[in-house]
């Protein structure tokens, strides 16, 4: 299968709107691929797949994660918000046939990151933030970010997301501040060796 193909199956599974998301964060991982030396069509691939169970009915998602063997922690389980990007590597695997761990790694942590994520998981992360079809405040900002460093980029949008859960009294999930804490440290680590 090619990018067409995917397009076509995710256009049956979502509105107008996510469909145009999809598109953008496929279009603009592409582009940070590119950027950053990753694999382009793994991040194009990446990106028009990362939604794809977004619009299925809560109950089907998690069921998709229970029938697959994941257990969820308690946050995850008082959180539907996280069940496609597990949801959604499960489909992709199970019935687009795509075995590719780095794909699916992609889109089962767009949403959370966690510590070790690989360059394409950071490109999708980062894309799903700065798509072109993003209005929120801060976006413009986030994007500057993506263009210098992907990790610069996901610790702003770690810090936007950090702000809105707690402001809505929402858990954080562990592998969130697992990442952020792994990006802080590796960057003032890396600042104190350039003094």
């Amino acid at each position: 299968m090619n990018i067409s193909d995917y397009k076509k199956i995710i256009s049956e599974r979502m509105g107008d709107y996510r469909f145009n998301h999809s598109v953008n964060v496929a279009k603009e991982a592409k582009k940070l691929a590119r950027r950053y030396g990753g694999d382009e069509e793994k991040a194009e691939i990446a990106g028009i797949l990362h939604d794809i169970t977004k619009e299925m009915p809560k109950e089907q998602q998690l069921q998709i994660i229970i029938d697959s063997g994941i257990i969820l922690d308690n946050v995850q389980l008082h959180a539907p918000k996280l069940w496609h990007g597990m949801s959604g590597s499960i489909v992709v695997r199970d019935e687009l046939g795509i075995d590719d761990e780095d794909i699916l790694n992609a889109i089962r942590y767009h949403t959370t990151g966690r510590a070790g994520m690989s360059l394409l998981e950071k490109i999708i992360f980062t894309a799903d933030f700065t798509s072109e079809e993003r209005t929120y405040s801060g976006v413009a900002t986030m994007r500057k970010k993506s263009k210098k460093s992907l990790e610069e980029a996901m610790l702003y949008g770690y810090q936007f997301t950090f702000k809105d859960l707690s402001k809505r009294q929402l858990a954080i999930h562990p592998d969130e501040v697992a990442c952020y804490n792994e990006i802080v440290l590796q960057i003032s680590q890396t600042k104190g060796k350039n003094k």
